[in-house]
C-alpha cells in the first residue's frame, strides 16, 4: 500500500494505492471493502486503477462547456390524462406487440405499435409506470406518450423480471451464469469479475446501476434432486425498503435498499425454513406512515410471516415478525403437516395459511386454513376446517371474504388426458363481533379451477383454465341484493349469503389466461400460443358476462392490461364523489347522447355521399352513351325523353290500437 501524506498539514490527502498479486484478491477487496461505513460520515470507496487511468490524458486547459438546451420530459403517465378516462391494454402476437385504448366501440383505438419490439415477452410495472420489454442483451424500459426508450439493464439471456410493489428496483434472472469477457465495459451499469458465476442481478430502476448479484438457490427434494426455482427469487417489503432472500432450511437474509447491505449484518437464522411473506400495506398503514414522517416520528415496523415444517421432535410452525425490530409477534404450532402455503390479504388485515395436512397413514390428504387477524390484539387465529384438498385460494380486494376450490376427486394432481377433475366453490366470510369465518354458499359439481376477484371487489369470476375439453366462465355478484334485504328490515338469518347471485356464464375455449382491468368493470380472457395452438387470440367481457369482443389469431401469446396507480383523491373526497353520483351520471349520459348523434350524422353524411356518387356516375354514363353514339353517326336526342307513365297505387293499413271487450249481465 501507498498512502501518500502532506507535510503541511501533517494529515494524508484521503486516499492510498493498494496492490495485490492476482486479479482475483483485488476483486474480493473491492467487493468485501466498497461502501463500507467507517462511521456517520466517513464512506470507503474503491476505485479500479484502469478507471483511473482514463481521466490521466486529459487537456488541461479549461474550456467552457456548452450549455444543453432545455428539453422537457414527457410524463410517464400521462395516459391516466386521458380525457375519457380510458384503460389501456398490450398485446403480443407473432413478432409485433400492439398497446390498445379500450373504451366505447367508437373509442377503441391502438395507441402504439411496433414490431419485433421483444424477444421473448412484455410486462407492465406495478403501477403502470413502465413497460418492460425482454432481449438478449437485457431488459429495456419504455414509458412516456411517445413511448421513448426509459432505462436498460445488460443482463444477457434474461429470462425472467421482478419489479418493485413502487418502482424503484428491478430484479432479473438468467438461467445462464454472469460472464465478464476481457475488454467489457466497466461502471456502475455493468457486471463487474465479482459478479461471476451469479444468476440474479438487483437494479435501481431511476439511475440503471447495478445494486448487487446473487447465485440462484435450488432447494433439493427429499430423494436430493433439484426442485423447481421459486420466483420471485427476491421478495420486496411493501415500503420498498427491504428486499429478503431464503437459502432453504437455513436462513432469511433480509437487505436494505438501495445500499443491497445485510441488515444488521446477519441473517435470520431459522431451522428448516421453507418460505416467507411480506405484509402488504392497505391504505391505513400508508396513512399512518405519512403522519409518523410528517410528524418526525419512526413509521410502523414490517411484518414477515414464514413457516418450518415438521424437524425431528419438532411440529411445523408458522411464525410472524416485525421488521426491522425482528420481534416475535404470533407463532402456531402444526401437526401432520405436507405443506403450507401463505396468503396475506391485500390490506394485510388478515393472513391465511392454507395447511395440507396428511392422515396417519400418509395416503389422503385433507387441508386446513389457519387465519390471522393482523389487526386485533395477539395475532388471534381462526381455523377453517375441510375434509378435501384445496387447489385455490383466493382473498376479496378491500374485503373480508375469500373463495377456495377445493376437491376430493381422485383423479386429482395427476389428471388423464381429456378428464376434468371435478370441483366444489365455496366462499366465507367474517362474521363481525364474533371474529370467526362462516360459510357463505358453496357450489358444488364444478369444473373452475380458478378464482379471479375484481379489484373492486364483490364480483367474482370461477374459471376452468388450462383444459381443452371444458372452458367455462361464471360470472357472479356477492352482494346482489343485500342492501335491498336491509332496507326491507329482512332477519339477518335470511341475510346471510342470499346476497350472491349468478349474473352470466360464458364460455372461451382452450382458454390459458384470466385476468380483470383496473376497473373492475371488464375480464379479459385469452388463449395463448405458448400452452396451445387450438383457436389461439383473445376476448373481453363485462362484469354481467356479456361479451364485448372476440379476436381469434394466430401466433397470439399475450394480453396483459396496464395496470394504475393508487388513487390520489381522499377518503372523503370520494364519499363526495359517490353522494353527487347521479350529477356525473347525468354528465355521462349527454356525452353518451352527443356521441350517439355524432354516430347517426356521420351515418346520414355518408348516405348522402353514396347517393351522390351514385347520381353522378349516372350522369358519367349518359355523357359517354351520348358521345358513343355521335362516333357511330346516330342521331343523338337531346330533347326530352317524355315522361314516364305513371301508376298510382293506394295500400290501406288497418292497425287496431285497442280492443276493449265488456260482458254485459241482463
Amino acid at each position: 500500500m501507498y498512502l501518500p501524506w502532506d507535510d503541511s498539514t501533517g494529515k494524508s490527502k484521503g486516499f492510498l494505492f493498494a496492490t495485490f498479486k492476482t486479479a482475483e484478491d483485488a476483486a474480493y477487496a473491492m467487493a468485501a471493502m466498497h461502501r463500507h461505513p467507517f462511521d456517520t460520515k466517513h464512506t470507503f470507496h474503491i476505485t479500479r486503477f484502469t478507471d483511473v487511468e482514463r481521466y490521466i490524458n486529459i487537456d488541461e486547459a479549461w474550456v467552457e462547456p456548452e450549455p444543453e438546451t432545455y428539453k422537457p420530459r414527457e410524463h410517464l403517465r400521462a395516459w391516466l390524462g386521458d380525457s375519457q378516462g380510458r384503460d389501456q391494454y398490450a398485446t403480443y402476437r407473432g413478432d409485433e406487440v400492439e398497446v390498445h385504448w379500450h373504451g366505447k366501440p367508437s373509442q377503441c383505438e391502438i395507441a402504439h405499435a411496433r414490431n419485433g419490439w421483444t424477444d421473448l415477452y412484455v410486462s407492465w410495472s406495478p403501477l403502470g409506470t413502465y413497460f418492460a420489454t425482454l432481449h438478449r442483451q437485457g431488459v429495456r424500459l419504455w414509458g412516456g406518450s411517445s413511448w421513448e426508450a426509459q432505462q436498460r439493464f445488460a443482463h444477457p439471456f434474461v429470462k425472467l423480471i421482478d419489479f418493485s410493489p413502487n418502482e424503484k428496483f428491478i430484479v432479473t434472472w438468467s438461467h445462464d451464469p454472469i460472464h465478464v469477457p476481457e475488454g467489457a465495459q466497466q461502471g456502475p451499469q455493468y457486471f463487474s469479475p465479482e459478479d461471476e458465476g451469479n444468476n440474479i442481478a438487483v437494479w435501481d430502476i431511476k439511475t440503471g446501476n447495478l445494486l448487487r448479484t446473487f447465485p440462484s438457490a435450488t432447494p433439493e427434494g427429499e430423494d436430493g434432486t433439484k426442485r423447481q426455482m421459486q420466483w420471485p427469487a427476491m421478495k420486496w417489503s411493501a415500503d420498498d425498503q427491504f428486499v429478503g432472500r431464503v437459502t432453504p432450511s437455513q436462513q432469511i437474509s433480509v437487505y436494505e435498499l438501495p445500499s443491497m447491505r445485510l441488515h444488521d449484518k446477519k441473517s435470520i437464522k431459522i431451522e428448516g425454513v421453507v418460505d416467507f411473506e411480506w405484509c402488504p400495506h392497505g391504505d391505513k398503514d400508508r396513512e399512518d406512515a405519512e403522519k409518523a414522517v410528517a410528524q418526525g416520528k419512526k413509521p410502523k415496523d414490517n411484518l414477515l410471516a414464514y413457516w418450518t415444517p415438521e424437524v425431528a421432535n419438532q411440529p411445523a410452525r408458522v411464525s410472524v415478525i416485525s421488521f426491522p425490530g425482528r420481534n416475535i409477534m404470533r407463532q402456531k404450532n402444526l401437526f401432520n403437516v405436507t405443506e403450507c402455503k401463505l396468503y396475506w390479504q391485500n390490506q394485510g388485515d388478515f393472513l391465511c395459511v392454507k395447511v395440507d395436512r396428511h392422515t396417519k397413514t400418509k395416503k389422503s390428504i385433507f387441508c386446513n386454513l389457519e387465519i390471522f387477524r393482523v389487526r386485533e390484539k395477539d395475532f388471534p387465529v381462526e381455523v377453517v376446517e375441510l375434509k378435501d384438498a384445496v387447489t385455490d385460494f383466493s382473498w376479496e380486494p378491500k374485503g373480508e371474504r375469500f373463495a377456495i376450490i377445493s376437491s376430493n376427486d381422485p383423479n386429482l394432481g395427476n389428471p388423464a388426458p381429456g378428464v376434468t377433475v371435478k370441483t366444489d366453490v365455496s366462499f366465507y366470510q367474517l362474521v363481525r363481533g364474533k371474529g370467526d369465518f362462516k360459510l357463505l354458499r358453496s357450489l358444488p359439481g364444478r369444473t373452475s379451477n380458478t378464482i379471479r376477484w375484481s379489484p373492486r371487489g364483490r364480483h367474482v369470476v370461477l374459471g376452468t383454465v388450462g383444459s381443452t375439453s371444458k372452458s367455462e366462465l361464471e360470472f357472479w355478484d356477492l352482494d346482489f341484493n343485500f342492501d335491498e334485504s336491509r332496507r326491507e328490515g329482512a332477519n339477518q338469518e335470511k341475510e346471510w349469503g342470499t346476497g350472491i347471485q349468478l349474473l352470466g356464464t360464458a364460455d372461451h375455449y382452450a382458454l390459458t389466461d384470466a385476468e380483470w382491468d383496473p376497473s373492475g368493470r371488464y375480464l379479459a380472457t385469452s388463449a395463448s400460443a405458448w400452452r396451445h395452438t387450438i383457436e389461439n387470440g383473445y376476448a373481453i367481457w363485462d362484469f354481467r358476462g356479456q361479451e364485448i369482443e372476440k379476436h381469434v389469431l394466430d401466433r397470439f401469446k399475450q394480453f396483459l392490461w396496464r395496470p394504475r396507480p393508487r388513487t390520489l383523491l381522499t377518503k372523503e373526497q370520494q364519499r363526495q364523489i359517490r353522494r353527487n353520483l347521479k350529477e356525473y351520471s347525468r354528465q355521462f349520459d349527454e356525452e353518451d347522447a352527443a356521441d350517439e348523434s355524432n354516430v347517426s350524422a356521420e351515418l346520414i353524411a355518408q348516405r348522402k355521399r353514396l347517393v351522390d356518387e351514385w347520381n353522378a356516375w349516372r350522369l358519367r354514363a349518359k355523357e359517354e352513351l351520348a358521345e358513343e353514339r355521335k362516333k357511330r353517326g346516330k342521331k343523338v336526342n337531346d330533347e326530352k325523353a317524355p315522361e314516364e307513365e305513371k301508376e298510382e297505387i293506394q295500400v290501406w293499413i288497418d292497425e287496431v290500437i285497442e280492443q276493449i271487450e265488456e260482458v254485459i249481465i241482463e
